[in-house]
């Protein structure tokens, strides 16, 4: 299990790069963040049965968020920055763990080219995030139950 905040890292590593080699990409934020979190942490529900990273994950007003990485970023949108050795570090380190990797791009080519809005109202669709009452940890049977459908898991990689 990795610490939230070295899956962060990876999420800015690869979005700075998207930065400086694609004109339409834009930078990610707070709120991207917590979906992609969300998302990331439901694939490893799935394809591994166990969390990738030990916070909860709570319905809020926008969508599923974790606690911790609000906190660290309150008031800023943007959450890109500066790329210094520690998130370049945890880049490696998650990209070199085949099975971590192979979630994490997956999530990042499935939802991270949307905005924060529409994955915000992709969520708001979903029932983990509807059927949990807001400030409640939105369970791992709840998140499992429901991505168990939706990210499948390809038996010739296993």
């Amino acid at each position: 299990m990795y610490n939230v905040f070295q899956v962060v890292n990876w999420l800015r590593v690869r979005n700075n790069a998207d930065l400086r080699t694609d004109p339409n990409a834009e930078e990610l934020t707070q709120m991207k963040a917590m979906k992609l979190l969300y998302y990331i942490q439901a694939a490893s529900l799935v394809v591994t049965g166990h969390r990738m990273f030990d916070n909860d994950i709570v319905a809020w007003k926008y969508g599923p968020v974790v606690e911790a990485v609000h906190k660290r970023y309150l008031h800023q949108r943007g959450i890109v920055g500066h790329i210094d050795d520690q998130s370049l570090n945890d880049y490696k380190e998650l990209q070199n763990d085949q099975q971590t990797a192979d979630i994490l791009n997956s999530i990042y080519d499935i939802y991270g080219h949307s905005s924060a809005y529409d994955l915000m109202r992709q969520t708001h669709t979903e029932a983990p995030w509807k059927n949990t009452n807001q400030s409640d940890v939105i369970s791992d049977e709840k998140i499992k139950d429901y991505f168990k459908d939706v990210f499948v898991i390809n038996e010739n990689n296993k």
